[in-house]
């Protein structure tokens, strides 16, 4: 009788344990839509990569009219002039990959420049969603956008309005 007591109110306690959690989501694609700092970094990064890309794009292009201009050639040239001429090629090969990964690579100027523009927004919407989840004792809070696992949510758990509230922007129901 004190087993089956015993276990009777341990899932009981379980029950409650669990039914005392709350849970909340948040948009975070649709927050940061919200935000016109975060739609003004994006300009900005959109075109430092544009202008990026053109760079990188006429290396490549310097690249192959100087290949171009060899192939065209290299009949006519003595060996020793075509091996430095590919030399050439082929340090200018180097500097435009370089360039690439120095624009484009893991920790490279549109990383870096992304860190410092969007780092600080992200940093926001945390703080906001930590501050949140707080004062209405959420357990867990989930974020819906970008690929997540969360495969149905309700609409009155989602507090990603709130959270804009907490951060001081005004929310236009109209779009």
């Amino acid at each position: 009788m004190k087993k089956l007591f015993g276990t009777l109110l341990l899932v009981v306690g379980l029950a409650t344990f669990a039914s005392a959690q709350r849970y909340a989501y948040v948009d975070s694609q649709y927050i940061l839509e919200s935000i016109p700092d975060y739609n003004k970094a994006q300009e900005e990064l959109n075109k430092l990569s544009e202008q990026w890309v053109k760079e990188v794009e006429d290396k490549f292009n310097q690249v192959a009219q100087k290949r171009n201009e060899f192939e065209a050639e290299k009949i006519l040239l003595p060996e020793e002039i075509k091996k430095q001429r590919l030399k050439e090629i082929a340090t200018l090969e180097a500097q435009a990959k370089d360039l690439q990964k120095k624009r484009f690579g893991v920790g490279g100027d549109l990383f870096t420049q992304r860190e410092q523009l969007i780092a600080p927004i992200q940093d926001q919407i945390f703080n906001a969603i930590q501050t949140i989840a707080s004062e209405r004792n959420f357990a867990f809070v989930f974020d819906k956008a970008n690929q997540s696992n969360l495969l149905y949510a309700d609409p009155k758990y989602d507090i990603s309005d709130q959270v804009l509230r907490n951060m001081g922007i005004k929310i236009d129901k109209n779009k």
